[in-house]
């Protein structure tokens, strides 16, 4: 039978033999249902696929890698379950994943569609999914009535289209979209589902991928062939192309249109029983009475919204409640699609199309011209239902309702209840939706304040951060941390440390001359500079007054390379100072620097404005240093001197001096660091920051 059916596929060179076989037209259009919301016509889509989307690299590849797919396809954090996003912001995360993590589309989307299953179970929907059908086939034909339940709620869907096409050994499932390339969604979903709902391994390879000619829209066709791992055959058919009825033979016509009349009709005769009967009803015989008891005007009254029509598409009977919707226009007798447009399936409005997808669910919209003059205002009524062919009368009896989500969209269509059918359950429908569409506003009026709480505590996080940066140039880390916990700042000592002093040489005369905004920008420009510096070298920059700048090394941090630290900082501050110019010449300025080495005590001062200070006899004779110094110069003390590294520093031997209130000492000047470049000591990238900091 397999062979028999590929052969019939090679020989027609037409899918459309392939759609006729018994079998029942599924679309799911729920924004939740796994087949397939997410495989994306032109509509835009809801929040839950991308939050799905997210949720699954964060899962599978970390927090990091989220963050960054995100930020290099220029897409928000947070997606709302219930509004609407463009199209497009899917298709920058899927793009973006695939360059990201290096991998195939083919790839990323299988994996998107086992993981959309598995998310929707997670969000709650384990139990509907479960009751749509016994085994696969059936899940995939109750899909259908699935979708056409949520969409009562969710009206921007538009889904692809699915038909399952079974014969006595294999199982075929035709795909139909508006955009291309995103079928491979389709097998990670159905294999997750066969082997989580019916405990069966399955795979689907593509036998064929065409475009559709009998469809108005989802013109991508693709053939999937569902196999059972258990060892089945793999048949694939090669090549793929655009078939269509347009060229083929009147023999080949034929012969499709013989598989349409045994195949494709649901109620075909089979040993004289509708086959639907004699194939699922074999327990017991039914019976028939020999007339119909039921006459014209009750049938048209019980029915209120159906219309019989023959292959012309001439309309022979209505529905009193249709002939109410188009009153004044003598709609028996005149073409369908002189009054209906079809809006779904996506299809022309033919016979041979029609009997095509006859068991998929079926949207007529009424013209808006042929309504009446009053009534054009009012948005054009739909119905949906189902079609069915009459093989006596060669005519095509559509049963259908108003399609209507709300009391308002009833009142909109200045229709009431009564004009429903008692037997209709859209009745029941509307009233229930209309609960349901006020538990979703208020799901979003929810969803919105969460948005805006997690803004709020996304900004009220970044001023924090601002605070604690501000904070921690004020005191070191560890002891602002023992501050805002309220705990009591003990002051240390420290046995060795490096103290740096620096000023510009005749600031007081450049103060005198300049203009006061002069001056800050000068200052401004050189601490900048420095304070860079000092996060290169790792010291701590206790304060700054007027032009005086003073750095430690080994405090609060106690390290056992201070010295060096701090003479890399001192080196540094020489070279950018060159970079700030004297507003008075133009030439760069020039400072003073001293250093000494010794134990200082340490600790938190004040408490309006505390302030980390160091006390002992090292800060006087670090500032004596720097106070008896030369312009440009780095003048050091001996203890410095020794705490030095003679193999890495070149050091000039001064002499001794007379130092206020300490006497003659013995001082220093440091020259260069021998094992590193300027640049390296500045925390330059390269030359070309040699001209700025």
């Amino acid at each position: 039978m397999r062979d028999h059916w590929l052969g019939h596929f090679r020989k027609l060179r037409s899918t459309d033999v392939l759609q006729t076989t018994q079998s029942t037209t599924s679309r799911s259009r729920s924004a939740f249902c796994p087949l397939l919301h997410y495989t994306l016509s032109f509509s835009p889509q809801y929040g839950f696929i991308n939050t799905c989307l997210k949720s699954l690299l964060i899962e599978k590849y970390g927090e990091e890698t989220w963050e960054n797919l995100r930020t290099n396809a220029g897409i928000e954090d947070t997606f709302m379950t219930y509004t609407v996003y463009d199209d497009t912001v899917t298709l920058k995360l899927i793009q973006e994943a695939c360059k990201t993590l290096k991998v195939s589309k083919e790839t990323t989307l299988k994996l998107f569609g086992e993981y959309f299953f598995t998310f929707c179970k997670m969000s709650g929907y384990d139990r509907m999914l479960r009751t749509l059908g016994g085994n696969l086939a059936e899940f995939i034909e109750n899909l259908d009535a699935l979708h056409s339940y949520l969409a009562l709620s969710y009206q921007e869907m538009n889904a692809p289209s699915f038909r399952v096409e079974r014969t006595a050994d294999m199982m075929l499932l035709h795909y139909y979209s508006d955009r291309k390339g995103l079928y491979h969604i389709v097998p990670g979903i159905l294999e997750a589902v066969a082997k989580d709902f019916f405990n069966s391994e399955v795979t689907l390879e593509i036998l064929a991928q065409t475009e559709e000619e009998e469809c108005t829209g989802k013109k991508e066709h693709v053939v999937f062939c569902i196999l059972e791992n258990s060892g089945a055959a793999k048949y694939k058919v090669k090549g793929t192309g655009n078939y269509s009825h347009r060229n083929n033979s009147e023999k080949e016509k034929e012969v499709i249109k013989l598989v349409l009349e045994k195949e494709a009709n649901p109620i075909s005769l089979c040993n004289g029983k509708p086959y639907f009967i004699a194939h699922h009803l074999c327990t017991f015989e039914p019976l028939f009475p020999e007339r119909l008891w039921v006459d014209e005007i009750t049938f048209c009254c019980a029915f209120p919204f159906h219309m019989v029509f023959d292959e012309t598409l001439k309309i022979k009977q209505a529905g009193v409640k249709i002939q109410k919707s188009i009153r004044g226009f003598p709609i028996l007798g005149s073409r369908l699609d002189e009054y209906f447009s079809i809006v779904y399936p996506q299809i022309t409005l033919t016979i041979f199309s029609i009997r095509k997808f006859i068991n998929s669910q079926f949207v007529l919209k009424i013209r808006k011209e042929k309504l009446p003059k009053p009534w054009k205002k009012r948005p054009a009524l739909k119905l949906r239902g189902q079609m069915i062919w009459m093989e006596a009368f060669q005519c095509m009896m559509y049963l259908c309702s108003p399609k209507l989500r709300s009391l308002e969209e009833l009142e909109e269509q200045q229709m009431h209840l009564s004009d429903i059918a008692h037997h209709d359950a859209t009745r029941d429908l509307i009233l229930f939706n209309q609960q349901r569409l006020a538990e979703i506003e208020l799901s979003n009026q929810l969803e919105r304040k969460k948005e805006e709480l997690r803004m709020l505590s996304k900004n009220l996080e970044a001023e924090k951060k601002k605070s604690e940066t501000l904070l921690y140039s004020m005191l070191p880390k560890h002891v602002a941390n023992q501050l805002k916990e309220g705990k009591k700042v003990e002051a240390g000592d420290f046995s060795s440390c490096t103290i740096l002093f620096s000023d510009v040489v005749t600031f007081t005369n450049i103060c005198s001359v300049c203009e006061p905004i002069q001056i800050v920008n000068m200052l401004n420009s050189m601490y900048s500079k420095f304070d860079h510096l000092t996060s290169v070298h790792g010291v701590y920059k206790v304060e700054t007054i007027g032009d005086a700048y003073m750095v430690v090394g080994g405090v609060p941090v106690p390290v056992a390379n201070h010295a060096e630290r701090v003479a890399n900082f001192a080196l540094g501050m020489r070279i950018a100072a060159r970079q700030v110019m004297n507003p008075i010449t133009d030439k760069p300025i020039q400072i003073r620097i001293g250093m000494h080495t010794g134990p200082v005590l340490a600790g938190v001062v004040g408490e309006k404005m505390p302030r980390y200070c160091l006390f002992g006899d090292t800060v006087n004779t670090a500032s004596r240093m720097e106070s008896h110094g030369l312009p440009d110069k780095i003048h050091i003390s001996s203890t410095a001197f020794k705490a030095l590294p003679h193999l890495l520093f070149e050091i000039e031997e001064r002499g001794e001096i007379e130092i206020k209130s300490k006497g003659k000492m013995r001082t220093y000047f440091l020259k260069q660091n021998l094992c590193a470049t300027e640049n390296e000591i500045v925390g330059w990238a390269d030359n070309s920051n040699s001209n700025g900091m």
